[in-house]
């Protein structure tokens, strides 16, 4: 009989295997010694804690689902409670129940782990929902749109809920995304109506631009111009693919009348500017006439030099109340010369002036009778009436009595 610390062979060559609850069969061994009958059980047993071990690494090493860690743990079982093999059994039965407590464990971990994810797409899902009807009501087209697909792929990522939840979470994602379609379509829709009407609007300004664009009425087309422009600005624009050549052909009118405009402005200017520089020779040779001397000289000379002056075409509009200014001048020095003289050599105009004098100092004096005989009976009424015509004919005496003054009267 052969024996060691886990089994033993007896001499009918039964092998036993020792456990907690006493000796077991283990097999039947004829074909050698008893111990190679015990080595080859002990080989089997080995064999089992090989394959405990690297199922318990494999439990703790990968993802190793709860389900295949058991099937494997239960066969493992089936082998050691058969007892076909010599070694610490008991120490193997309690390896598996370790493990099946560490499968147990790591399965509760899994369910909370997945319920964990399961809300934290649920709150996921919520938030994209949440931003998705808020986006659903924004403006911004183009950044809504894309934000809208950007949340699309991110539920895509995200883990499926319970069917109830995440049906009724999506249809209110699709609803939003929906909404937003159907706004910005409509708002499209509008856009093009308004840049078709632009079109339209911008064909007729063109037509006209293109028509004037040969007018030699500067001024009235050149207003006509600014006023098309107003009208353009305010059009709106219309589609792309027709606004760049439709403003090609506007601007490309006004630019042949403007430049045909600035041609012939430019000649008038550089014929203007002469006449400037020969007015202002003509103004400073009528200067030199003053003060007047001699009045009949005067006058003739000037009549000469205006002569002349009317002769030359115009001159730049910002220089002509200067240049002009300084005739005038002159023109007036020669007008009050002529009025002095003519009051000084003319008794008729005198004796004229002291008659007028006479008829508006009596008529003033009649008014100032009748205001004070009004006065004195109470007719207010009639007074005031009189003092404002007294008012006028004593202007007009004041006047009389300033020009014959002037006689030396």
């Amino acid at each position: 009989m052969s024996s060691d610390p886990w089994g033993r062979v007896d001499e009918t060559g039964t092998v036993y295997v020792r456990t907690a609850e006493g000796e077991q069969v283990v097999g039947s061994w004829q074909a050698g010694s008893p111990e190679e009958a015990l080595a080859y059980f002990e080989r089997k047993y080995e064999g089992l804690v090989v394959e405990i071990g690297l199922l318990e690494k494999r439990v703790q090493t990968t993802d190793l689902s709860a389900k295949d860690a058991q099937v494997a743990i239960d066969h493992i079982r089936e082998q050691v409670d058969a007892h076909h093999a010599v070694g610490d059994l008991d120490a193997l039965r309690t390896r598996l129940d370790k493990l099946v407590a560490a499968v147990e464990s790591r399965r509760e971990e899994r369910k909370a782990q997945r319920a964990r994810q399961t809300d934290e797409a649920r709150h996921a899902k919520e938030a994209l929902v949440t931003e998705a009807e808020e986006l659903a009501r924004s403006d911004q087209w183009r950044a809504a749109g894309e934000r809208l697909r950007s949340l699309v792929d991110t539920w895509k990522g995200l883990p499926r809920l319970d069917r109830k939840s995440d049906d009724e979470l999506w249809h209110r994602f699709s609803h939003a995304r929906s909404a937003f379609s159907k706004r910005r379509k409509a708002h499209f829709a509008q856009l093009d109506a308004q840049r078709e009407e632009a079109r339209k609007t911008k064909e007729r300004l063109v037509s006209e631009a293109e028509a004037l664009s040969d007018s030699t009425d500067w001024g009235p087309t050149a207003a006509r111009y600014r006023e098309l422009m107003a009208e353009w600005k305010a059009a709106g624009r219309a589609q792309r693919e027709h606004e760049d050549d439709l403003w090609n052909r506007f601007r490309g009118a006004q630019d042949v009348f403007f430049a045909a405009r600035g041609s012939v402005f430019a000649e008038r200017d550089a014929e203007q500017t002469e006449n400037l520089k020969l007015k202002e020779e003509l103004a400073e040779e009528a200067e030199k006439l003053l003060p007047i001397t001699d009045l009949k000289a005067a006058r003739a000379a000037f009549r000469s030099i205006n002569e002349r002056w009317e002769a030359i075409g115009h001159v730049p509009r910002d220089a002509r109340p200067r240049v002009e200014g300084r005739m005038h001048t002159v023109d007036r020095a020669l007008q009050d010369a002529e009025e002095t003289e003519w009051r000084r050599t003319n008794p008729e105009a005198r004796a004229r002036a002291e008659g007028l004098t006479g008829q508006l100092q009596a008529a003033v004096d009649k008014l100032r009778g009748q205001i004070e005989q009004a006065r004195a009976q109470g007719n207010n009424a009639k007074a005031d009436k009189l003092e404002k015509e007294l008012e006028g004919r004593q202007a007009l005496l004041d006047q009389a009595l300033k020009g014959l003054h002037e006689f030396g009267g």
